[in-house]
Protein backbone atom coordinates (compact mmCIF):
# COMPACT_ATOMS: atom_id res chain seq x y z
CA UNK A 1 0.00 0.00 0.00
CA UNK A 2 0.61 3.85 0.11
CA UNK A 3 -0.41 5.54 3.30
CA UNK A 4 2.15 8.87 2.86
CA UNK A 5 3.96 10.69 -0.05
CA UNK A 6 5.74 13.45 -1.50
CA UNK A 7 5.74 16.65 -4.03
CA UNK A 8 8.98 18.66 -4.03
CA UNK A 9 10.04 18.92 -7.27
CA UNK A 10 9.36 22.95 -8.71
CA UNK A 11 6.06 23.72 -10.32
CA UNK A 12 7.36 24.52 -13.40
CA UNK A 13 9.34 20.96 -13.61
CA UNK A 14 6.01 19.15 -12.79
CA UNK A 15 4.02 21.37 -15.36
CA UNK A 16 7.10 20.53 -18.19
CA UNK A 17 6.51 16.68 -17.72
CA UNK A 18 2.53 16.00 -17.16
CA UNK A 19 1.70 18.74 -19.71
CA UNK A 20 -1.29 20.25 -18.04
CA UNK A 21 -2.96 23.70 -19.56
CA UNK A 22 -2.66 25.33 -16.25
CA UNK A 23 0.10 27.13 -14.11
CA UNK A 24 -0.39 26.38 -10.67
CA UNK A 25 2.23 27.50 -8.24
CA UNK A 26 2.40 24.88 -4.68
CA UNK A 27 5.23 24.91 -2.15
CA UNK A 28 6.93 21.76 -1.47
CA UNK A 29 4.97 19.23 0.20
CA UNK A 30 7.40 16.28 2.46
CA UNK A 31 4.56 14.18 4.04
CA UNK A 32 1.51 13.92 2.28
CA UNK A 33 -0.89 12.07 4.34
CA UNK A 34 -4.35 10.92 3.53
CA UNK A 35 -7.53 13.12 3.53
CA UNK A 36 -4.92 15.82 2.63
CA UNK A 37 -5.32 17.21 -0.60
CA UNK A 38 -3.00 15.75 -3.68
CA UNK A 39 -1.67 17.26 -7.02
CA UNK A 40 -3.30 15.19 -9.86
CA UNK A 41 -3.63 15.03 -13.61
CA UNK A 42 -6.29 14.24 -15.57
CA UNK A 43 -7.41 15.08 -19.11
CA UNK A 44 -10.73 16.82 -20.19
CA UNK A 45 -11.87 17.44 -23.50
CA UNK A 46 -8.32 16.23 -24.94
CA UNK A 47 -6.51 18.75 -22.58
CA UNK A 48 -4.71 17.86 -19.52
CA UNK A 49 -5.93 19.48 -16.27
CA UNK A 50 -3.58 20.14 -12.92
CA UNK A 51 -7.13 19.27 -10.23
CA UNK A 52 -6.44 18.96 -6.05
CA UNK A 53 -8.44 16.23 -4.67
CA UNK A 54 -9.23 15.32 -1.07
CA UNK A 55 -7.10 11.77 -0.68
CA UNK A 56 -9.46 9.10 0.07
CA UNK A 57 -11.80 7.74 -2.54
CA UNK A 58 -15.41 8.45 -1.89
CA UNK A 59 -17.98 6.68 -4.45
CA UNK A 60 -20.76 9.00 -5.59
CA UNK A 61 -23.39 6.21 -4.39
CA UNK A 62 -21.76 7.10 -0.96
CA UNK A 63 -24.75 8.23 1.35
CA UNK A 64 -22.68 9.23 4.42
CA UNK A 65 -18.83 9.87 3.86
CA UNK A 66 -18.31 9.80 7.59
CA UNK A 67 -19.44 6.23 8.00
CA UNK A 68 -17.54 4.90 4.88
CA UNK A 69 -13.95 3.48 4.86
CA UNK A 70 -10.88 6.02 3.85
CA UNK A 71 -10.28 4.44 0.28
CA UNK A 72 -6.65 5.62 0.27
CA UNK A 73 -5.58 2.33 -1.76
CA UNK A 74 -6.71 0.52 -4.60
CA UNK A 75 -5.54 -2.86 -5.52
CA UNK A 76 -4.58 -2.34 -9.59
CA UNK A 77 -5.44 -6.15 -9.98
CA UNK A 78 -9.44 -5.62 -8.63
CA UNK A 79 -10.22 -2.40 -9.10
CA UNK A 80 -11.68 -2.91 -12.69
CA UNK A 81 -14.57 -5.01 -10.68
CA UNK A 82 -14.87 -3.67 -7.75
CA UNK A 83 -17.93 -0.91 -7.17
CA UNK A 84 -15.88 1.44 -5.12
CA UNK A 85 -13.45 1.88 -8.25
CA UNK A 86 -14.97 0.43 -11.48
CA UNK A 87 -16.94 3.48 -12.27
CA UNK A 88 -13.59 5.43 -11.64
CA UNK A 89 -11.99 3.27 -13.66
CA UNK A 90 -14.06 3.59 -16.85
CA UNK A 91 -14.17 7.42 -16.75
CA UNK A 92 -12.36 8.92 -13.69
CA UNK A 93 -8.82 7.86 -14.03
CA UNK A 94 -5.62 10.11 -13.06
CA UNK A 95 -2.09 10.21 -12.69
CA UNK A 96 -0.75 11.40 -8.92
CA UNK A 97 2.92 13.43 -9.52
CA UNK A 98 4.78 12.23 -6.07
CA UNK A 99 8.89 12.71 -5.68
CA UNK A 100 9.09 9.68 -3.60
CA UNK A 101 7.25 7.78 -1.23
CA UNK A 102 7.44 6.55 2.46
CA UNK A 103 6.68 3.01 3.54
CA UNK A 104 6.94 0.82 6.59
CA UNK A 105 8.82 -2.16 6.95
CA UNK A 106 7.38 -4.39 9.81
CA UNK A 107 9.70 -6.49 12.38
CA UNK A 108 9.21 -8.47 15.59
CA UNK A 109 9.98 -5.27 17.52
CA UNK A 110 7.91 -2.29 15.77
CA UNK A 111 8.00 -0.54 12.14
CA UNK A 112 11.07 1.34 10.43
CA UNK A 113 9.85 3.64 7.98
CA UNK A 114 11.76 4.00 4.91
CA UNK A 115 11.80 6.95 1.89
CA UNK A 116 11.75 5.19 -1.05
CA UNK A 117 12.32 7.21 -4.78
CA UNK A 118 13.10 6.60 -8.25
CA UNK A 119 17.16 5.68 -8.36
CA UNK A 120 17.90 8.21 -11.11
CA UNK A 121 15.86 11.07 -9.22
CA UNK A 122 13.21 11.66 -11.75
CA UNK A 123 9.86 12.67 -11.10
CA UNK A 124 6.87 9.76 -10.47
CA UNK A 125 3.91 9.64 -11.99
CA UNK A 126 1.45 7.10 -9.96
CA UNK A 127 -1.70 5.84 -10.93
CA UNK A 128 -4.67 6.90 -9.17
CA UNK A 129 -8.18 7.34 -9.39
CA UNK A 130 -10.54 9.83 -8.52
CA UNK A 131 -14.63 10.99 -7.85
CA UNK A 132 -16.98 13.75 -7.27
CA UNK A 133 -19.16 13.03 -4.19
CA UNK A 134 -22.17 15.74 -3.78
CA UNK A 135 -23.58 16.23 -0.87
CA UNK A 136 -27.45 16.97 -0.59
CA UNK A 137 -27.01 20.69 -0.42
CA UNK A 138 -25.38 20.35 -3.84
CA UNK A 139 -21.70 20.53 -2.90
CA UNK A 140 -19.31 18.39 -4.56
CA UNK A 141 -15.83 16.96 -3.56
CA UNK A 142 -13.43 15.36 -5.18
CA UNK A 143 -11.88 12.54 -3.69
CA UNK A 144 -9.16 10.11 -4.98
CA UNK A 145 -6.96 7.07 -4.49
CA UNK A 146 -3.69 5.56 -5.50
CA UNK A 147 -3.36 2.53 -7.51
CA UNK A 148 -1.10 -0.43 -5.85
CA UNK A 149 -0.13 -3.79 -7.13
CA UNK A 150 2.17 -6.52 -5.44
CA UNK A 151 5.56 -5.57 -4.80
CA UNK A 152 8.69 -6.17 -7.08
CA UNK A 153 11.84 -8.01 -5.40
CA UNK A 154 13.25 -4.99 -4.29
CA UNK A 155 10.15 -3.46 -2.64
CA UNK A 156 9.29 -7.17 -0.98
CA UNK A 157 11.62 -6.64 1.53
CA UNK A 158 9.92 -4.02 3.07
CA UNK A 159 6.34 -3.94 1.93
CA UNK A 160 4.05 -6.81 -0.14
CA UNK A 161 2.22 -3.73 -2.40
CA UNK A 162 3.29 -1.22 -3.55
CA UNK A 163 2.49 2.05 -5.84
CA UNK A 164 1.84 1.65 -9.39
CA UNK A 165 4.17 3.53 -11.84
CA UNK A 166 3.34 4.49 -15.31
CA UNK A 167 6.03 5.72 -17.96
CA UNK A 168 5.65 8.73 -20.26
CA UNK A 169 4.58 6.97 -22.66
CA UNK A 170 1.22 5.47 -21.20
CA UNK A 171 0.13 8.75 -20.21
CA UNK A 172 -2.27 9.28 -22.96
CA UNK A 173 -3.67 5.81 -23.07
CA UNK A 174 -4.11 5.83 -19.34
CA UNK A 175 -5.91 9.92 -19.17
CA UNK A 176 -8.03 8.71 -22.02
CA UNK A 177 -10.65 7.44 -20.48
CA UNK A 178 -12.92 8.16 -23.35
CA UNK A 179 -11.28 6.51 -26.23
CA UNK A 180 -9.26 3.73 -23.99
CA UNK A 181 -11.28 1.00 -22.36
CA UNK A 182 -10.63 -0.18 -18.73
CA UNK A 183 -9.79 -3.54 -20.21
CA UNK A 184 -6.80 -2.17 -22.26
CA UNK A 185 -5.34 0.03 -18.93
CA UNK A 186 -5.46 -1.90 -16.92
CA UNK A 187 -2.46 -3.26 -19.52
CA UNK A 188 -0.67 -0.14 -18.26
CA UNK A 189 -0.70 -0.79 -14.79
CA UNK A 190 2.86 -3.40 -14.68
CA UNK A 191 5.85 -3.58 -12.32
CA UNK A 192 8.67 -1.68 -12.70
CA UNK A 193 12.20 -2.92 -12.92
CA UNK A 194 13.97 -3.77 -9.31
CA UNK A 195 16.72 -1.57 -10.18
CA UNK A 196 14.04 1.73 -10.20
CA UNK A 197 13.80 2.35 -6.93
CA UNK A 198 15.99 2.96 -3.64
CA UNK A 199 15.64 2.92 -0.34
CA UNK A 200 16.71 4.78 2.67
CA UNK A 201 15.83 3.95 6.37
CA UNK A 202 14.30 7.59 8.16
CA UNK A 203 13.79 9.19 11.22
CA UNK A 204 10.29 7.87 12.77
CA UNK A 205 9.19 11.49 12.48
CA UNK A 206 7.36 10.72 9.36
CA UNK A 207 5.16 9.00 11.61
CA UNK A 208 3.61 12.40 13.18
CA UNK A 209 1.57 14.07 9.98
CA UNK A 210 2.61 17.66 11.97
CA UNK A 211 5.82 17.13 10.80
CA UNK A 212 6.22 17.66 7.01
CA UNK A 213 10.22 19.29 6.39
CA UNK A 214 12.99 18.38 4.39
CA UNK A 215 14.66 16.24 7.04
CA UNK A 216 12.13 13.57 7.05
CA UNK A 217 14.47 12.02 3.96
CA UNK A 218 17.61 12.25 5.51
CA UNK A 219 18.82 8.95 5.64
CA UNK A 220 19.34 7.67 9.25
CA UNK A 221 20.30 4.24 11.19
CA UNK A 222 17.66 2.33 11.67
CA UNK A 223 14.99 3.43 14.43
CA UNK A 224 12.31 0.85 15.01
CA UNK A 225 9.48 2.10 17.45
CA UNK A 226 7.29 -0.39 19.70
CA UNK A 227 3.60 -0.05 19.23
CA UNK A 228 2.13 1.96 21.47
CA UNK A 229 -1.18 0.80 23.29
CA UNK A 230 -3.05 3.92 22.36
CA UNK A 231 -6.63 5.07 20.79
CA UNK A 232 -5.75 4.94 16.99
CA UNK A 233 -6.11 8.52 16.01
CA UNK A 234 -7.07 9.66 12.73
CA UNK A 235 -4.92 11.77 10.41
CA UNK A 236 -5.21 15.60 10.19
CA UNK A 237 -6.71 17.48 7.29
CA UNK A 238 -9.84 16.11 7.45
CA UNK A 239 -11.96 19.01 8.87
CA UNK A 240 -11.81 22.88 8.11
CA UNK A 241 -14.56 24.52 5.10
CA UNK A 242 -13.63 21.48 2.56
CA UNK A 243 -11.42 23.91 0.58
CA UNK A 244 -8.28 22.17 -1.14
CA UNK A 245 -5.47 23.69 -0.39
CA UNK A 246 -2.06 22.34 -0.87
CA UNK A 247 -0.32 24.89 1.97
Amino acid sequence: MCGRFSLTANPEDVRALFGYIEQPNFPPRYNIAPTQPIATVRQEHGQRHFALVRWGLVPAWVKDPASFTLLINARAETAAEKPSFRVSMRHHRCIVPASGFYEWRRTPDGKQPFWITPADGSLMALAGLWATWSDADGGDIDTGALLTMESNRMMSEIHHRMPVFLPPGTFDDWLDVGNVPVREAVKLLKPVPDDYLTAVPVSTRVNKVANDDADLQAAVEEQIVKPAVSKKQKPSGAGGSGQLDLF
